[in-house]
């Protein structure tokens, strides 16, 4: 295309996300926690906090939401997921070996 070109990124772009990269963390920092937030609206959000480092955020975070399709999206240092999630995000991320505790809600 002629006229095609890149006008504006929020972020990383899809061609520099590689998604086999492993997520290593020792043991101990492994401690994940899932809380449910009611937003403005009644609207409920599921909370994931506790993944380290956060370079792997964005690749979980994109796993997560297709997975429970639904969107979402990365602030702080949290994954934010439309919805109540927590038992399906539990299972996701207890098989890549994170340690999840139920909070909240």
């Amino acid at each position: 295309m002629k006229n095609s070109r890149l006008v504006y990124s929020t972020g990383i772009l899809p061609d520099e996300v590689e998604d086999n990269e492993p997520v290593t963390q020792p043991i101990n920092e492994k401690q994940v926690k899932l809380h449910l937030d009611r937003k403005a609206g009644g609207k409920i959000v599921t909370i994931v906090r506790g993944i380290k480092p956060a370079s792997s955020l964005v690749i979980i975070a994109r796993e997560l939401k297709k997975s429970c399709g639904v969107g979402g999206a990365v602030k702080n240092g949290d994954i934010l997921i439309q919805g109540s999630h927590r038992e399906k995000i539990k299972e996701i991320l207890t098989g890549k070996g994170y340690s999840v505790k139920l909070s909240g809600g």
